[in-house]
Formats: structure tokens, C-alpha cells, sequence
């Protein structure tokens, strides 16, 4: 079933069940009765991750705070994603797009991964989370990415499971079009490594193509940049072996 765009939707870290009485957070409770100015008795759709989507009934407590009484379901929760995203990170504006679009396109965890080109040397792991969860409550997701922690290229393959495969994105990779290669992986779990501006260093490159668990892929005729790179790929892994 599809998502109801015509309700608003909220991210709630409770427990879920027809006739349970939540109390909102001081900012959810704000956003419902001042910027939205819903009164009592308004429907809303709320969701945890974890218990499918039911449908709401507000119920103001003064000014200030109310509850949320939990009704029927109106979606179950869907199987997790078999897919994971590792991506360099990138400049401030353009990595919450990245993190937005990431969650879109439905994958199962996301995690910044640092490179020798990557311009960012650390991350906001609140904002990042807060972007994950307001793009969950606008695109009708209800799975939520759990957000990795960052890590180094190096690291991250030193210690991984060598039974799932990644897929690199290499912009030296030859040829134009990666739905050959994608269609021949037979693996589901998967991941998905998408490197910086300025791409992998040649000495990254030569260490990615060398593990039998990595499956470099072209990019292209065309130069992206990393966030419609990032985007462009998952959309390409997503409709080949995913679950468009």
C-alpha cells in the first residue's frame, strides 16, 4: 500500500499499538498545535521503524503539549532493505541533499566513509540523523536507515564481512553503462561505495579492484558531481537488483 500524502506523518520513538495514548515531545507538540494550528481531534499518520504506520488522533493538553491516541494500522512494516550505503563525505549543504536522497531510495544503513580526497574530516551525526528522519516523514518511508558510524576506507574494509558485496562506483572504470555488470551480481546483500569530489585516490582504486568482494562499476561518459553520482548509482542498483 502505498503512503497517504494528504496527513501529516511523525517519526515516534514509542511503541505503536491501536488504542495506546503518546505524549508528544515539546517540538512535535509545537510544530502540530502552532505551525500547523490543528485542533483537537485532527488525523495525523505517525511511525516508529519498527511497527508499521497507523493512523492518529491528536488531543491537545492546554497550549502546549498534547497526546497522540494510536487508531487503526493503515500499513504494515515492510521487509528491510538488503542494502547499504557508504559514501565520502561532502560539503555541508550538498551532504544533507546526499543523506535526504539516500533515504529516498529506501537503503538499510548509511555511513560516511572517509577517504583521501574527502573534504569533510568529521560529521554531525545529530543532523544527520534529524535529515534521515524528516526525509523518512516526507517520502513515506517507513523503514529508517540506521546511521553508521564514520569510518575510514581502510578500516571499514579491513574489517568486512567478505560474504557481501560492494559495488564501487570508479570513475576510471571503462565503459559507460554498469547495467551488465550489476545484472550479473547474484548476491542481495548488498552495499553501495561512492567515493568524494575529485573521486578516489589512484592508490584507493588500485586497493578496491584488488578484493574479490568489490565490483567496481563505470559512472558514465559524463563528470558528476558526488551527490547526483550518489544518486545516479542508487538508482541504477536499486532498478537492476533492488527493490524498485
Amino acid at each position: 500500500m502505498r503512503a497517504n500524502y494528504k496527513l501529516q506523518r511523525l517519526y515516534l520513538e514509542s511503541p505503536l499499538a491501536p488504542g495506546e495514548s503518546v505524549p508528544l515531545g515539546k517540538e512535535q507538540a509545537h510544530y502540530l498545535l502552532t505551525v500547523l494550528r490543528l485542533d483537537d481531534g485532527a488525523r495525523v499518520l505517525v511511525f516508529n521503524g519498527r511497527d508499521g504506520e497507523y493512523g492518529a488522533t491528536l488531543r491537545p493538553q492546554g497550549k502546549k503539549s498534547a497526546n497522540l491516541e494510536i487508531g487503526k494500522q493503515t500499513r504494515a512494516q515492510p521487509e528491510p532493505s538488503r542494502l547499504d550505503f557508504l559514501f565520502a563525505p561532502i560539503k555541508v549543504g550538498r551532504l544533507d541533499y546526499l543523506v535526504q536522497k539516500a533515504t529516498e531510495m529506501g537503503v538499510r544503513k548509511i555511513t560516511p566513509v572517509f577517504t583521501d580526497h574527502t573534504q569533510l574530516h568529521k560529521v554531525n551525526d545529530g543532523k544527520l540523523a534529524a535529515n534521515i528522519l524528516e526525509a523518512a516523514e516526507q517520502c513515506g518511508n517507513l523503514a529508517i536507515p540506521e546511521l553508521g558510524e564514520a569510518v575510514k576506507l581502510e578500516a571499514m574494509l579491513a574489517n568486512w564481512d567478505p560474504e557481501r558485496r560492494i559495488i564501487f562506483c570508479n570513475e576510471s572504470q571503462a565503459g559507460n553503462n554498469p547495467a551488465g555488470i550489476l545484472s550479473a551480481i547474484i548476491e542481495r546483500d548488498l552495499a553501495l561505495l561512492v567515493g568524494p569530489e575529485g573521486g578516489f585516490s589512484e592508490r584507493e582504486r588500485e586497493m578496491l579492484t584488488t578484493l574479490p568482494f568489490v565490483t567496481p562499476i563505470p559512472l558514465g561518459p559524463r563528470i558528476l558531481r558526488a551527490d547526483t553520482a550518489a544518486v545516479a548509482a542508487l538508482t541504477a542498483v536499486q532498478m537492476t537488483i533492488g527493490d524498485w
